[in-house]
């Protein structure tokens, strides 16, 4: 099994579609230098997904530069050319010095626009000649720049149908979909959650210092209500993190007990409007 096979990131994976899924993408990483775009629903985990695809290539000296990761939904107005591209100084009311912008700073790196289909139609235009071209020119500047960079695109819209709708360039989805991988979501994959129950728990640890443990009974308590069919995790590995958290600030001592759990249990039922149905499945009992 290669490199990203057995793991996404630090994380092991468990379920076969899923594993195929990545020894699919290793060996497209390996292999091309063509942009790769990354499907699936919002926290899905395309993002660790991208890190790692550039932590392969890096080590077989395939890039050199950084990984630059941009959410393209937060990139608005006149500051989306400027933070893509760069800007001269002066070139527009605030422009007191000039700007690389991320696409050069991704120079013999790596660049993962997730989100990409909230871009707008002029910055789209300009990316794909960047992409096509290696170079772009930045706002305000007589002088084109030149950026050398792997491409990683993510998005959980249908781009196809933003095409038909004309929100997004059909020549820019033809360029970025040579190679278009889907990320399930969490709920079709039960076999990875324990293993990120694991992940977010030593997250945790690492941001508060903290060491939590669950009590056995709580531990399984909570993977049979993961795991359910019922269990619909809208925010994929979000919910799962927002879930962990919460138990392990409320944990008596450290330890996530049987209580923490059945509570953390409702609230995520409540908020997925299926307290009932757990209730009357015994979860909750």
């Amino acid at each position: 099994m290669g490199t990203l096979a057995a793991k996404c990131g630090d994380i092991e994976t468990r379920n076969p579609s899923f594993n195929n899924l990545i020894e699919q993408i290793e060996r497209v990483a390996i292999n091309s230098v063509d942009p790769v775009l990354i499907t699936g629903p919002t926290g899905a985990g395309k993002s660790r997904l991208a890190r790692r695809v550039y932590e392969l290539k890096k080590a077989r000296r395939q890039l050199k530069g950084c990984f630059v990761e941009v959410n393209c939904a937060t990139l608005r107005g006149d500051g989306a050319m400027s933070a893509l591209f760069g800007h001269k100084k002066g070139s527009f009311t605030g422009a007191t010095s000039d700007r690389d912008g991320l696409l050069k700073t991704a120079d013999n790196g790596m660049l993962f626009l997730d989100e990409v289909g909230e871009l707008g139609l002029d910055e789209q235009s300009m990316l794909l000649r960047a992409v096509e071209e290696k170079h772009f020119l930045p706002v305000g500047s007589d002088n084109e720049a030149h950026s050398d960079f792997q491409l990683i695109c993510g998005t959980n819209r249908d781009l196809f149908q933003d095409v038909m709708e004309k929100r997004f360039r059909e020549d820019l989805l033809s360029r970025i979909n040579l190679w278009t991988f889907e990320m399930p979501g969490l709920n079709k994959r039960p076999e990875d959650i324990e293993p990120n129950l694991n992940y977010e728990l030593d997250r945790f640890a690492e941001r508060t210092k903290r060491h939590i443990t669950f009590n056995k009974e709580a531990r399984n308590r909570f993977l049979k209500f993961a795991t359910a069919p019922e269990a619909l995790w809208p925010a994929n590995f979000r919910d799962l993190n927002g879930a962990v958290t919460r138990m392990a600030t409320l944990a008596p001592g450290g330890r996530i007990t049987g209580q923490v759990v059945k509570d953390e249990i409702h609230r995520l039922s409540v908020r997925w409007g299926s307290a009932q149905k757990q209730i009357d499945d015994g979860i909750l009992a």
